[in-house]
């Protein structure tokens, strides 16, 4: 079919944007035999249940139909999935969101408090770089809380392996408002007229290159106002051309959807699906969502993480949690992935040549092969900054 968005050059553009093809892509219905592993499809959103898919876990052929069956959905299916009990422990939730609580109170007193993307200045409470904030508030909790092999699986099926975490927390308050309609990063994050210079083909690759997702750190109804999403939009071509354009908004107003979510419950979906935090019109309820932006290895994450420090505060839990079985290798290779850095690259190949490979070992290689040798932290350490020192021109 003819690209009616496109011009001859390739390019999208706002004006060009097709109404009528999009109202078509979004009135579509998700069969229940496309997500064989659902529980239940609720508006269109296929919900795992997580304490019964555990068996699938522990054998690889069944994770990666799995994890298949998790990208079609996000890529050409309606675009989200929930996973329901993805922390069927939610101990460390509860001691990150105190922790998480401080760090708001903390960055009050000794700032005006961070803006939003697409709210108001003030309207939600954000924690930019959670991922290694919480790493250095408790190193323990945060192995705990990223020894979650649900979320790499949903990490991995979209990113493959070495991908690169980061995170925010948005706590909402009673009365806060919504967000505005919009797509996420790469190309959701660019002016309209910076992201109109870049062709149509790589406004249809940008969103294989990130993934969005949100971890529930309470109870969420809809009256909470959860993630609002359209299904199916992440179809749209040309949808970052077209999501600023305020008849596209109105048409995400009248249609989106909203499932509410329990506490370890945990939302992804593809940065291409329309979507906005909702407004919380509860009358107590201080909505908290940890919010993950992952990233390929071969893009650029949004934030800038130290990670070395990240690997060298974690690495004595990881060492006493696994010496002592509290969790498991794969659980442990979970809270890794979320921690080091698990691609070679960028690095200088006079200084740091690929020995017995393809590639440089990576800090996640080092990571577990310091585990398994039983290295100490200080030596650790060292190889760790030998690494980095080698990466430099």
């Amino acid at each position: 079919m003819k690209d009616l968005e496109k011009t001859d050059t390739g390019y999208y553009y706002p004006e060009k944007c097709n109404l009528n093809e999009f109202r078509e892509i979004i009135g579509q219905t998700l069969p229940m035999e496309a997500t064989p592993h659902a529980a239940e499809i609720e508006k269109n959103i296929p919900i795992y249940d997580i304490s019964l898919l555990k068996t699938a876990f522990n054998d690889e052929g069944s994770k990666s139909v799995l994890m298949a069956e998790w990208a079609g959905v996000l890529k050409d299916g309606s675009g989200a999935i929930v996973l329901r009990n993805a922390y069927q422990d939610t101990s460390a939730i509860d001691e990150a969101t105190k922790l998480y609580e401080d760090i708001i109170v903390s960055e009050k007193v000794n700032s005006e408090g961070g803006a939003d993307h697409f709210a108001a200045d003030g309207a939600n409470d954000r924690i930019w770089n959670s991922l290694q904030k919480l790493c250095e508030s408790s190193p323990d909790v945060f192995l705990r809380y990223f020894a979650n092999e649900a979320i790499q699986m949903a990490c991995q099926a979209w990113l493959g392996p070495n991908y690169q975490m980061t995170a925010q927390v948005n706590l909402v308050r009673p009365g806060g408002n919504a967000q505005q309609a919009h797509r996420d990063y790469h190309l959701g994050f660019q002016t309209a007229e910076v992201s109109s210079l870049y062709p149509a083909h790589v406004h249809e690759l940008s969103p294989a290159l990130t993934l969005q997702g949100a971890i529930a750190h309470c109870d969420m109804p809809v009256e909470s106002g959860p993630t609002k999403l359209l299904p199916f939009s992440q179809s749209y071509r040309p949808g970052y051309a077209a999501w600023r354009r305020e008849d596209f908004r109105e048409v995400f107003e009248n249609h989106y959807v909203q499932l509410p979510l329990n506490k370890g419950d945990a939302l992804f979906f593809s940065p291409a699906i329309f979507h906005a935090a909702g407004s919380n019109a509860s009358s107590n309820i201080h909505r908290m969502a940890n919010l993950l932006q992952v990233s390929s290895a071969f893009g650029r994450a949004m934030e800038t993480i130290d990670r070395a420090k990240m690997c060298v505060l974690t690495y004595p839990s990881a060492a006493k949690h696994l010496d002592e079985q509290i969790l498991s290798i794969s659980e442990i290779k979970a809270a890794i992935a979320a921690t080091a850095e698990g691609y070679s690259f960028p690095t200088n190949l006079d200084n740091d040549p690929p020995k017995g490979g393809l590639a440089p070992e990576t800090q996640q290689a080092l990571f577990l092969r310091a585990l398994e040798s039983k290295m100490e932290k200080a030596d650790f350490e060292n190889q760790l900054k030998l690494m980095e020192s080698k990466k430099i021109a």
